[in-house]
């Protein structure tokens, strides 16, 4: 009996004593961080699609994974400090909204896996070695957005067929723009046609940059992908409007708010697929293993009330080839 007893109560003390270890190891739930230089408002299909993403993927927000969200609300000196909380933090993952928190991001670590959900050109800026074999600690995907850059400017070429001069809205702390201007200057060669780059590098610089490109008689805008300009997309859309500057412009959100024409990647669907790199990584893959990869669905939106109100008409030939047209 007393044997009976003696194996009970050693039986008991085991089982208390795993209780702790089964616990901590219920209570190690992955952390995400999520950095982005523009506020949360600017654009929340992106988000969306990171977090359906990963509920394809069995990772559900507040069940088995914690995003840790930061944003720099457009103010690009504070993503420094924002990517560097994260490295505290200890997170297991940390994802990159775009180009300008990218570098920031592999600036603060050199450990902790990034993936990039957006990013023009990471080979050209040295994020990654290749896009093949990109090493260290980045991985994700690559926009190709220089390369688009020139199909936008024949895309202005077709709906203004006298088009000569074309503003250029951009920011030049963004590393990446450097080859996006370059691909664009060998385009406007090949169309015959002048690029004006004006640098917004703060909000207030939108105004004057539309006044100087009005008083160089642009007769056309094209608007890059930035941190600053893009939390001011309306203000930039109605500045194009009463400008009566036929615009294209970097980012799809612009869309919604007035802007004439988008062509490039389909946004969400990176974001979307950036979710698979955080799920092979938290299964114990590599960043340095895992290529960088590029575009598979790209979109061309036309907006029709806007050309109304710019007194544009846009060629059947150019519709036609439209993803998607607002009317």
């Amino acid at each position: 009996m007393s044997k009976k007893v003696l194996s009970l109560a050693l039986s008991a003390m085991l089982l208390a004593l795993s209780f702790p270890v089964d616990a901590q190891q219920a209570e190690k739930i992955p952390r995400i961080g999520y950095l982005n230089a523009t506020s949360p408002s600017t654009s929340p299909a992106r988000v969306e699609a990171f977090r359906q993403g990963l509920r394809e993927l069995g990772h559900v927000e507040g069940k088995n994974i914690v995003i840790e969200f930061r944003h720099a609300e457009g103010n690009l000196d504070r993503i420094p400090s924002l990517a560097a909380e994260l490295v505290r933090l200890k997170v297991d993952v940390i994802v990159s909204g775009g180009p300008a928190t990218t570098r920031p991001a592999k600036e603060a670590t050199s450990t902790i896996p990034i993936v990039m959900a957006q990013d023009n050109d990471p080979v050209a800026t040295g994020i990654v070695a290749s896009l093949a074999r990109p090493g260290g600690n980045i991985t994700g995907l690559s926009t190709l957005a220089p390369e688009i850059s020139g199909k936008q400017l024949e895309l202005l070429k077709e709906i203004v067929p006298k088009l000569s001069r074309v503003a250029v809205l951009g920011t030049s702390t963004i590393s990446s723009q450097l080859q996006t201007l370059r691909e664009l200057d060998l385009a406007a060669g090949a169309l015959k046609v002048k690029i004006q780059y004006l640098d917004v590098l703060d909000p207030n610089a939108i105004e004057t940059a539309f006044q100087t490109a009005t008083k160089g008689r642009a007769d056309a805008l094209l608007v890059l992908q930035s941190a600053v300009m893009n939390p001011q997309r309306e203000k930039v859309a109605n500045l194009a409007v009463k400008n009566r500057l036929p615009a294209i412009y970097f980012q799809n959100q612009y869309m919604e708010i007035g802007g004439l024409m988008y062509y490039g990647p389909n946004t969400p669907d990176l974001f979307r697929r950036a979710a698979t790199y955080v799920d092979k990584i938290l299964k114990g893959r590599k960043p340095a293993e895992l290529p960088v990869e590029q575009p598979i669905k790209f979109e061309f939106i036309v907006n029709l009330k806007t050309a109304k109100q710019i007194g544009l008409t846009i060629p059947p030939n150019v519709l036609v080839r439209a993803d998607r047209v607002i009317r």
